[in-house]
């Protein structure tokens, strides 16, 4: 049996906008542990890295293995949290798609990162400000949109300074990308 195709009036259409977006920014302010979760280890590891190049120590690039961890806990989490059942709109589907499609591009930097000798600071600070940007322009969220602008401007900065001081601008850029969005979005209440 066919349904009519019923027309929908200016206000019913915003109305359904509106809560569409109420959705996303409810279901991003659950993820906002993920913000947090990343935003600490990414933090932890640059500052990790910058401290061990600082005292000589022949493998700085072993702080990294705490994203494995991590990387389990997200597993977790999201396996946990696609249990309990939520809400998805279309933006909650674009922001997942958007965060998917820049964990795996990251992860192809990583796994080809000997080929410009691991100086992928820069490029994945740059590339962070879009997922940032385009999430808080999703859910109407300015503190992470200024996030991907501080992402942006970091990453250009990243690129101007030598190989040790990059990770001490990284460990700036995500504190302003994620760090505080992510805290500011955990504790706003009127999502």
């Amino acid at each position: 049996m066919e349904t009519p195709n019923q027309t929908l009036t200016a206000a019913e259409s915003l109305d359904i906008i509106a809560k569409m977006i109420q959705e996303a920014k409810g279901n991003v302010k659950r993820n906002s542990i993920y913000l947090l979760l990343w935003g600490f280890v990414t933090v932890a590891a640059n500052l990790g890295m910058f401290i061990f190049i600082q005292i000589d120590y022949p493998r700085p690039y072993l702080i990294w293995l705490i994203t494995i961890p991590a990387w389990i806990a997200t597993l977790f989490i999201a396996f946990k949290q696609g249990k309990s059942k939520q809400t998805t709109s279309h933006l909650d589907t674009i922001n997942a798609s958007l965060w998917f499609s820049y964990g795996v591009t990251i992860l192809a930097i990583v796994g080809f990162g000997f080929k410009i000798n691991y100086q992928i600071n820069p490029i994945v600070l740059v590339m962070s400000a879009v997922p940032a940007f385009v999430s808080g322009v999703i859910i109407k969220f300015r503190p992470l949109m200024l996030g991907g602008i501080f992402y942006l401007i970091f990453g250009v900065v990243c690129f101007l300074v030598d190989g040790p001081w990059q990770y001490l601008v990284g460990a700036i850029a995500v504190t302003a990308g994620f760090l505080i969005p992510g805290f500011m979005l955990q504790n706003k209440t009127d999502l």
